[in-house]
């Protein structure tokens, strides 16, 4: 395939890097708790569209949780992978966020979800061809613009797949970052969800991601159900714990990327605060022999 070639774009203001640590996804739910015990995490993470608001009690516990934690905000509306242009609208809202809080890191999904002017509650995924690469870069380049700093791109979890594609996934989201210049938030649990739905090695396709560029990575559990043929399919749910399997990925992505921040998410049937640190501290317990490892 001759494949356009093009020098990779800088973002002008690179954001603080994460602590190399463990995070938690932060809930209305945790606001009172974390503050009045500080547990040991290394930063926590929110969804920009919650806090797109002028005031409250979101910015207000923000606030002061960030004065103790590092901050990422994790993008779920701006339909980068989407076909029209991007919602300027919504962009100056994001810019406004990001402006008030300074976090260290934000991150958007490789995927879709508005057209026409209608939005769907869901990341849909997109056709991996040479016009949507240029109009995936193209919304890259106008979010780093805008924002003024570098941008991390997660890979999706998906269900369906496009006779259309003419890129292998991680060969276009490596194409999308040396383009751009954004980063790669490396979802594990996508990677494992997709792997299975699809019938292909999840270690393969973490191998061939560009791991040098990974800023941050994600662990989540997943529901098991089944296809119309019986088939095994899985679900990025968000709403257990971290699976073996996508811990034993968790542990191989580590021998690729080096230690990365990781986030713990978990967005329904939340658990008391505890219970997610400690499974954190999984997770920044293999952050420590991974640098251990390279140290010696």
């Amino acid at each position: 395939m001759n494949k356009q070639t093009q020098s990779i774009k800088l973002p002008a203001r690179p954001p603080s890097a994460l602590p190399v640590s463990a995070g938690i996804g932060l809930k209305p739910e945790h606001f009172t708790p974390l503050l009045e015990t500080r547990p040991a995490l290394g930063f926590v993470e929110v969804h920009a569209e919650n806090y797109m608001v002028a005031g409250g009690p979101f910015h207000h516990y923000l606030q002061q949780i960030h004065e103790h934690y590092a901050l990422s905000v994790h993008g779920v509306g701006l339909s980068i992978g989407g076909s029209e242009p991007l919602d300027e609208a919504h962009l100056d809202r994001l810019k406004t966020l990001i402006e008030r809080h300074r976090p260290e890191r934000f991150s958007e999904h490789l995927a879709w979800s508005s057209h026409a002017g209608h939005f769907m509650n869901d990341l849909l995924p997109l056709p991996y061809t040479r016009e949507r690469l240029q109009r995936v870069c193209d919304h890259v380049d106008r979010v780093q613009e805008r924002l003024g700093l570098q941008m991390l791109l997660e890979n999706p979890a998906t269900y369906v797949q496009f006779s259309a594609s003419t890129y292998a996934e991680p060969e276009f989201i490596g194409e999308v970052i040396r383009r751009t210049g954004c980063g790669l938030l490396l979802d594990v649990n996508n990677v494992y969800v997709s792997a299975i739905n699809h019938g292909f090695s999840s270690q393969a396709y973490i191998s061939a991601l560009p791991c040098n560029r990974v800023g941050e990575i994600h662990l989540a559990g997943f529901a098991r159900d089944s296809d119309a043929q019986g088939a095994p399919l899985l679900i990025d749910s968000h709403d257990a714990p971290v699976a073996d399997e996508v811990w034993r990925l968790y542990d191989y992505a580590l021998q690729q990327t080096g230690a990365v921040a990781t986030l713990l998410e978990r967005d329904a049937n939340l658990p008391p605060l505890t219970t997610l640190v400690a499974e954190a501290q999984r997770a920044a317990e293999r952050l420590r022999m991974t640098s251990l490892e390279v140290a010696s």
